[in-house]
């Protein structure tokens, strides 16, 4: 099954499995389906030189959980997120001063310019997602298969729900994930980075999705050490 990474197109550039014209970057997944979230669940969205790249989920006042691959795919422009607003054209901008990337799994930690105050993505711990759970995915990400991503980014945040089938699957990017089958909506291109939660808590990050049936998080719950070793989370 062809695995894409999970972020967004940036004026025809390409995010790793995004296929338009333009000098390839990284790549990243979208929510098709599903419906507007009506809460953000400490999430934010992400900008690379002010283009939308990724989705985000805050998880302390001055820290941001994203994908590797997204941060790798700023390609050294400027980061900055979008926080506080469903719609991702509102809220606050806040910035990248320092960005650390783990060795061991897609996933980054962004810290940013200024405390947010909101309420914190809760993360999960060993345990708390299970095979046979339904689990929630968010993100801004693009909406449609029949034109390039970056015409159908979402303003607003979407949520699709999808069914958990392992949570100890090889991710096709780096790290060990937790994989899931499609279930009212599925994700893809510009929601990279962004949150999978179970049972109440962020269990994972967005990084790869064949854009049709399956999507692959990187476990979060597998990766807390490190989380708390650079954000004290």
């Amino acid at each position: 099954m062809r695995k894409a990474r999970v972020a967004a197109v940036l004026s025809g550039v390409v995010l790793s499995s995004l296929a338009a014209a333009g000098t390839s970057v990284a790549a990243q997944p979208y929510i098709i389906d599903g419906g507007n979230a009506d809460s953000l669940h400490g999430a934010a969205r992400m900008f690379a030189g002010g283009q939308e790249l990724c989705s985000a989920t805050i998880i302390a006042p001055d820290w941001i959980l994203t994908a590797r691959h997204c941060t790798q795919g700023a390609d050294g422009q400027q980061i900055s997120f979008h926080v506080g607003s469903l719609d991702q054209t509102q809220g606050t901008t806040v910035n990248a001063t320092e960005v650390h990337e783990s060795t061991d799994a897609d996933i980054s930690l962004v810290k940013i310019d200024q405390q947010v105050q909101t309420d914190y993505a809760p993360l999960g711990s060993e345990g708390d997602v299970k095979v046979g759970d339904e689990a929630q995915v968010y993100g801004w990400g693009a909406t449609c298969t029949d034109k390039p991503e970056i015409e159908c980014q979402s303003q607003q945040l979407k949520v699709a729900k999808v069914s958990v089938t392992s949570i100890d699957c090889p991710d096709g990017a780096a790290g060990t994930s937790v994989c899931a089958n499609r279930g009212d909506g599925i994700t893809a291109g510009g929601d990279s980075g962004g949150p999978m939660y179970a049972n109440g808590k962020q269990v994972g990050v967005a990084s790869t999705s064949d854009r049709q049936s399956y999507t692959a998080y990187i476990n979060v719950t597998l990766y807390r050490d490190w989380i708390s070793s650079v954000a004290g989370v």
